[in-house]
């Protein structure tokens, strides 16, 4: 008798999955990857006023006055949703910029229909 090994899962199928894929759709699934591994949860699953941990990449950070304040504003996307991150207060955070990852927790809460996440504690993490 005997004793093949079962065919490896992925294989030359998946090699042909991955150059089907959309480039775009690719760079989302490494991040969803990226905040698993970090032990985040997907912003798309976050909501209804609970506090989370979430992980993605920087895709936006702008200086918008609230109230007539500052308050820093990044756009946390992790391949599954976007979330506003804003630091009242605030014209500039080192190391916060576009392009990169971070790990964000705090209250999560709707604003005109977006996630937001104000004054979170936050981790610079390595990556591009």
């Amino acid at each position: 008798m005997s004793t093949a090994e079962p065919p490896k899962r992925g294989g030359l199928r998946a090699f042909f999955s991955r150059l089907a894929t959309s480039r775009s759709e690719l760079e989302a699934q490494e991040l969803r990857e990226g905040a698993d591994e970090a032990g985040a949860t997907p912003i798309a699953s976050c909501g209804g006023r609970r506090r989370f941990c979430v992980a993605g990449t920087l895709r936006t950070v702008t200086l918008r006055p609230r109230g007539g304040a500052p308050a820093l504003e990044a756009e946390l996307y992790d391949g599954s949703d976007v979330i506003d991150l804003v630091w009242l207060g605030r014209r500039k955070i080192a190391g916060i910029e576009p392009g990169r990852p971070v790990k964000a927790e705090g209250l999560v809460s709707m604003q005109d229909g977006r996630k937001v996440m104000f004054n979170p504690r936050y981790e610079l993490r390595p990556g591009s």
